[in-house]
């Protein structure tokens, strides 16, 4: 048997309609993590569901209660053909977001998968299940054309990624051992365009905190008081214009990178970011001036303001406000370390006479480090190559996808290089209503995987 009796056999799943048996079977597990009713289905789900599946293939799992005594579960299943061959560890999540019930297209449940022509509807179907079903599918046609792999796979699945993924760095720390590897090589977003495959090696790493100006205990008439009482909004308003221009240019330049390195302006020079029919059009002037789209979104950091209020903006009254809040985000690069943002902030604000406003660290939710690897190192020059023998496309290659994931428990709890093979697009609606997957792209993703893990059986891997 062959690497393309391999790949035909991985789009037959799709052609015979036993791949979407197991996706129907899989969606209808309502994993959705930010519901704290959740908690048994999680569990059902990898207990259930994945695990039987992975013990088929030959798979020892076990599943572990979250070490933080919050969150879902951990899942790790082990294959060992040989300790001295080397290890895959591939990653993915079984949680989902809200169903959103009821704000779905007629006709459609975000728990029932629903085939609509040339897609496939149901929560999860793309973030994460449909992707992370795919390839081991994909890496099972190998197992069985080959009658081995020829090197060990760990699976981990963890099912609080969509609320922050708490404990995962610390169940990667405790179990070490058993998820020790040569390399991580998972599914998870949107390509950058939904007809050309995507490598991401990396995330940016988000931090987020709040801006504050307090005045005083209540409000006051603006017309007795007006002009004679600073008004808490204007002086934040102008506290943030000190920190970013009209334009979107970081003016603290504490904040952004110095440079971006060659290599990465090479790889990204051969990338296009594109939202689609369906995505926004993208401001080309915003941002920070000189910089390409892609460059702008994947080796540049950037400052937003997600939310800012004073007074009662739905009810608005005659008086000047006690107090402005402003919620403020960092998405940014492995160039600069996450813990000189905020002193980073209050020397800036401190400098332009700004003492009045309070920088507050928000301490929940997500906490995931910036990872970036080399566009032209071993691994992604290897995965690439694959690709391309598969489906006769060259992908583009990105150091580190815009958003975030827990990369960083693999990157560096772990120590491994780590490459993403993302089988979706930007405009799968993944956490709204209509979450969908596109059957062509499936089966791409299908191919790509199943060449990919042939090749690891066939070719020497990169050196750690």
């Amino acid at each position: 048997m062959s690497r393309d009796a391999a790949i035909a056999a991985a789009r037959a799943l799709l052609d015979d309609g036993s791949l979407l048996e197991v996706l129907a079977r899989r969606v209808a597990y309502p994993t959705a993590s930010q519901d704290p009713a959740s908690g048994p289905h999680l569990w059902a789900y990898l207990q259930q569901e994945i695990a039987p599946d992975l013990e088929r293939m030959g798979f020892a799992c076990s599943v572990h209660a979250n070490p933080m005594g919050k969150g879902g579960p951990f899942l790790i299943g082990r294959r060992i053909e040989d300790p001295a061959l080397p290890t895959l560890l591939t990653y993915g999540h079984g949680d989902t977001v809200l169903g959103m019930d009821g704000d779905w297209l007629e006709g459609l449940s975000p728990w029932v998968m629903t085939q609509r022509g040339e897609r496939l509807y149901g929560r999860g179907i793309v973030d994460n299940k449909g992707q992370f079903t795919g390839n081991l599918a994909a890496l099972d046609v190998v197992r069985q054309i080959r009658g081995k792999l020829g090197y060990n796979v760990v699976v981990l699945l963890e099912t609080s990624e969509e609320v922050g993924s708490p404990g995962i760095n610390e169940f990667c720390a405790a179990h070490r051992e058993e998820l020790a590897a040569d390399v991580l090589i998972a599914s998870d977003g949107p390509r950058l365009v939904p007809e050309v495959p995507t490598l991401s090696l990396g995330t940016r790493g988000a931090i987020s905190f709040d801006l504050r100006v307090r005045y005083r205990e209540g409000g006051h008439h603006s017309g007795n008081w007006g002009g004679l009482l600073a008004n808490p909004g204007v002086r934040l308003a102008h506290a943030l214009a000190s920190i970013i221009d009209r334009d979107g240019k970081v003016l603290v330049r504490d904040l952004v990178p110095e440079a971006i390195p060659d290599s990465i302006r090479r790889a990204l020079a051969k990338c296009r970011v594109d939202g689609g029919a369906t995505g926004p059009e993208i401001n080309h002037w915003w941002g920070e001036p000189g910089l390409s789209a892609a460059e702008k979104v994947f080796s540049w950091n950037t400052f937003e303001v997600l939310a800012f209020s004073t007074g009662n903006p739905l009810a608005p009254v005659n008086a000047v406000p006690p107090e402005a809040f402003a919620r403020c985000q960092i998405r940014y690069t492995v160039d600069r370390p996450v813990e000189s943002f905020v002193p980073a902030i209050r020397a800036h604000l401190a400098a332009q006479g700004f003492d009045d406003v309070e920088v507050v660290e928000i301490k929940e939710g997500a906490d995931w480090a910036a990872t970036r690897m080399d566009p032209e190192g071993p691994w992604p020059t290897m995965v690439a190559a694959s690709i391309e023998r598969s489906v006769g496309k060259a992908p583009m290659i990105i150091p580190n996808a815009g958003g975030s994931l827990p990369n960083d428990s693999f990157a560096i709890t772990l120590g491994l290089p780590t490459v993403y093979i993302p089988h979706s697009y930007s405009g799968c609606s993944q956490h709204a209503p209509n979450e969908h997957a596109l059957l062509p792209l499936m089966r791409e993703g299908l191919e790509i995987a199943a060449g990919l893990f042939w090749d690891l059986g066939e070719q020497p891997w990169p050196q750690r």
